[in-house]
């Protein structure tokens, strides 16, 4: 089975309306010139530029996504926003679990669970994040966190490889230019799909696209995406650079 490649730009805490605006619109033309592409591009920016980018890319292969959701539909929650208000400004998906929410936010996979449960019931398709951080690696310790971040945010929901996409995010590589070896990515990837496929089934381990997410670069791309379970890239600072993430996302073919 071949999986459609997902290229997702993260645009954390960065770009002002007018500037995300010009951000969406400059990506939505120079993604329309491309050819023979069926890879998809999803742009995640915050919250106070959802409406209009929902708008501006009505009528284009580009999908919007969120940062963040709540696990309540409604309520006392001051500052939150829910999967059902996405939803309804026309947000086809949302990340959860990202390292800097699970670490400022401390968001337990349990929340993170419930976060899942509520998008899946809104529609919504979730990108789910989880990785180790520098010492759980050099600790040996990455199996074990992978597997109860997958256990204790994933089962008993009812995900599928079309409402779930996997983003492995090694913490010491985002933000700090590190990047993982295309060898290190290729043998988490592997892990996840193979857990997916014991926990629930191999048809769904072979359907669900699992992306790499840290420091994803044009001059490193590449080779990541070249490897088998490297279904594409959530990236990060290279989705503020249009040229630099449409050349990401002339690679994933």
């Amino acid at each position: 089975m071949t999986r459609t490649k997902v290229i997702a730009g993260n645009w954390k805490m960065n770009c002002s309306l007018e500037q995300s605006q010009a951000l969406v619109t400059e990506i939505r033309g120079m993604v329309r010139d491309e050819r023979n592409n069926d890879s998809e591009i999803i742009l995640c920016p915050t919250y106070l530029a959802l409406p209009s980018a929902c708008k501006l890319v009505q009528g284009s292969s580009l999908f919007i996504g969120a940062q963040n959701c709540h696990s309540e539909t409604n309520g006392a929650y001051t500052g939150e926003v829910s999967a059902e208000m996405l939803q309804h400004l026309g947000v086809s998906h949302v990340i959860i679990g990202h390292s800097e929410r699970r670490e400022y936010q401390n968001e337990s996979n349990a929340f993170l669970k419930e976060k899942i449960k509520s998008a899946l019931k809104n529609n919504i398709v979730s990108i789910f994040c989880l990785g180790e951080s520098l010492e759980q690696r050099e600790s040996g310790q990455l199996w074990d966190v992978l597997s109860q971040q997958l256990s204790e945010s994933l089962l008993d929901t009812s995900v599928t490889g079309k409402n779930l996409i996997i983003a492995y995010e090694p913490i010491w590589a985002i933000g700090t230019g590190v990047t993982a070896s295309a060898a290190q990515a290729q043998e988490a990837h592997s892990f996840i799909r193979n857990w997916v496929a014991q926990h629930f089934s191999p048809e769904m381990a072979e359907e669900t696209r699992i992306l790499y997410g840290g420091s994803m670069k044009p001059d490193n791309a590449e080779e990541l995406l070249s490897q088998m379970d490297i279904d594409g890239g959530l990236i990060g600072g290279a989705s503020l650079k249009p040229r630099d993430f449409v050349n990401i996302h002339k690679l994933a073919k």
